[in-house]
């Protein structure tokens, strides 16, 4: 069952000490903190799949709380292979007071950390890309049925 990315927020501690973020299981490092980075690592290495970021959005506020990557049909995160409609409903059930709204990304990586105050590759403890490749790798590649 898919656990939704609220199930591991960061602690105020790992929020503030880069490190301590970076040294989580890469579930928690890509379902809180890093998600952005995983999705469009994902958008870079599968170009033709015809996918697209997207971000939950709590109602009224500017930045999104978590981004994944969708074809319409399956959903890509932390949790690897999802169908959308699971992942949406799974995570408005944990955050029910938030009343996520799914909202495409139509900007690159850098123009969205900047807009959005997701953190830029550069300003992780290390390089986020390279675990996120390694990661997107532990999953079959997209062909229709995950």
């Amino acid at each position: 069952m898919y656990r939704p990315s609220a199930h591991f927020r960061r602690t105020a501690e790992e929020r503030r000490d880069q490190l301590l973020s970076w040294n989580r299981e890469d579930t928690a490092f890509f379902a809180a903190g890093a998600c952005h980075i995983l999705a469009f690592a994902f958008l870079e290495t599968y170009p033709e799949a015809g996918f697209r970021a997207m971000g939950l959005w709590p109602r009224g506020e500017r930045d999104p709380g978590h981004v994944y990557v969708t074809d319409g049909t399956w959903a890509f995160d932390h949790g690897g292979w999802t169908r959308p409609g699971e992942l949406l409903a799974v995570t408005r059930a944990a955050e029910p007071a938030a009343d996520l709204r799914p909202q495409a990304i139509n900007a690159g990586l850098d123009t969205f950390c900047a807009c959005h105050r997701h953190r830029p590759r550069q300003r992780f403890a290390f390089d986020p890309w390279s675990r996120a490749l390694r990661y997107i790798a532990r999953f079959p590649p997209p062909s229709g049925e995950p």
